[in-house]
């Protein structure tokens, strides 16, 4: 070996071992937390993205035709995604479906329809500078909605989600919102496609029983949120792909209070006593005989759901809706130091 090639070889080595080095550590980086929020077309607020990393806009639907993307208050959309402009590190997703918004069924059983609707979720991409998509059939296979299904739908829901990942690109999200028991998807398929899914822990009672309690009590409704994540990763999703919903709105008895509150509402509520059930980590509201008549969450029921999803190693946290929140921001404030350990 000359004296060129010996003094060399030992700074060649040494960049070799410098960049398995770098590359293994960027391999080996978790992602960060994410925090979701919500954002209607219906509602007027600009949200505040100091708080947020992501902003789902609902809703865009399916076409009449089967085969494209119809977006509600394009406008609204506009300004959301302007809000970027300020805020660099915000992402802005179209939100596509929701609960009873129809046409899945027979687009995504069509491989034609599906194609020219996965190539219809670019153009909307690019459109309006969108981070990607968010796809919320609710649900596959299931008439719950009153929305046309089908036996196929799980299948066919594997087929839309490739496709519009084909679609899209690897650079730009795919996502979607699922029902808390972790039915209607199969889970194992779609992982190769999504980034990370975004479970509805809420809704899953009425009074006399919590709609989203942490852990289950006497109190707990059909599906609690430790109950939920158990049954998405048993279905096939790695927890740390995982998003725990949160909602940001109560749910009344009907008598004295009415099905659907914004937690901005029922703070104002008069005439009821507000408890805490310590074994599902839930706050909820009695009336004068001690009947349960609102289920809802607070600051300190978000903290123990933070704790938790941090502890299991999930992805984050993510709230239906923005507008429910109060001026001052409680509770998206809640999420966001409870997602950051603040």
């Amino acid at each position: 070996m000359n004296l060129y090639k010996k003094l060399t070889y030992p700074f060649l080595l040494l960049a070799v071992l410098m960049i398995g080095f770098k590359s293994t550590a960027a391999f080996a980086k978790k992602p960060s937390k994410v925090i979701i929020a919500y954002v209607t077309s219906w509602t007027s607020v600009m949200p505040d993205p100091t708080h947020i990393t992501h902003i789902n806009y609902a809703f865009g639907h399916v076409t009449n035709t089967f085969d494209g993307v119809r977006i509600d208050n394009e406008a609204r959309l506009k300004s959301i995604v302007a809000l970027k402009k300020k805020h660099p590190h915000l992402k802005v997703m179209l939100s596509i479906g929701g609960w009873g918004s129809g046409r899945f069924s027979e687009m995504a059983a069509d491989a034609t329809n599906r194609a020219k609707f996965a190539k219809d979720c670019m153009r909307v991409v690019k459109e309006f500078g969108l981070d990607g998509i968010d796809i919320d059939w609710e649900y596959p296979t299931s008439s719950a909605a009153g929305i046309s299904n089908s036996p196929a739908d799980t299948d066919n829901f594997t087929l839309l989600m490739r496709d519009i990942r084909q679609a899209i690109g690897k650079k730009n999200l795919l996502t979607l919102a699922t029902a808390s028991n972790g039915k209607y998807i199969a889970f194992g398929d779609i992982n190769p496609y999504v980034d990370f899914v975004n479970i509805m822990t809420y809704d899953s009672g009425n009074p006399p029983y919590h709609h989203a309690s942490l852990f289950r009590s006497d109190k707990s409704g059909n599906v609690t949120c430790e109950e939920a994540v158990a049954a998405h990763v048993k279905a096939g999703m790695p927890i740390e792909k995982l998003v725990l919903g949160i909602p940001f709105y109560g749910r009344g008895n009907k008598k004295e209070v009415k099905t659907f509150i914004d937690y901005k509402d029922l703070l104002k509520l008069e005439g009821l006593e507000t408890k805490w059930d310590d074994v599902a980590k839930a706050d909820y509201m009695v009336n004068s005989d001690g009947e349960l008549v609102l289920t809802f969450e607070t600051p300190e029921s978000i903290k123990y759901k933070c704790e938790y999803l941090l502890s299991k190693g999930m992805l984050g946290a993510m709230y239906w809706e923005y507008a429910g929140d109060t001026a001052e921001g409680t509770l998206r404030k809640a999420v966001y130091e409870g997602v950051n350990k603040k």
